[in-house]
């Protein structure tokens, strides 16, 4: 580019190749970015495995570990990886409850690309004997998604995991 901008900066990537990344472990959406959907006459999948999420307690300011699985099936806007890690980062000082942080995530996700469906689901490690697991997910208002998003809420979890403490 005649600027000395790559196409992907023109395109609002600024994270994926910068050698100078700064990781903020304080919660902070504005790290999430775009890019488009080369394929959105087909609906798909991505999930991402992020086995290394952490936050903390809003009481005790332990902190909270977790894998999170985000899926979604994109509209027109997708997802940058290396955005969506550094955001996940930025829970790391974060003090909320486990039900909140999927919440946030899930709302924030929804803003960002208008998906026809998302979901995140959050395994956090035990502590104090008890593991939880928010599950929230959205479908596209209007659309089969919304019935979609309602089938798979109420039958997520039929048949629940072994718990061997992750």
């Amino acid at each position: 580019m005649s600027d000395g901008r790559t196409k992907h900066q023109l395109e609002g990537i600024s994270h994926l190749g910068n050698q100078g990344t700064q990781y903020i472990f304080d919660y902070d959406p504005k790290l999430l970015e775009t890019f488009e959907n080369k394929h959105p006459n087909r609906d798909y999948f991505v999930k991402f495995n992020f086995p290394e999420f952490t936050s903390l307690c809003p009481i005790t300011h332990q902190p909270d570990f977790a894998t999170l699985y985000i899926s979604y099936v994109p509209t027109i806007r997708m997802v940058e990886s290396k955005s969506l890690k550094l955001y996940l980062f930025s829970f790391r000082n974060h003090g909320d409850f486990h039900e909140d942080c999927m919440n946030i995530i899930a709302n924030d996700l929804i803003e960002l690309m208008d998906p026809k469906y998302l979901e995140v689901w959050g395994k956090f490690t035990p502590r104090g004997g008890i593991s939880i697991d928010p599950y929230v997910n959205y479908g596209k208002p209007g659309t089969k998604w919304e019935e979609i998003a309602f089938n798979r809420l109420a039958n997520h979890d039929l048949y629940p995991e072994k718990i061997d403490n992750r």
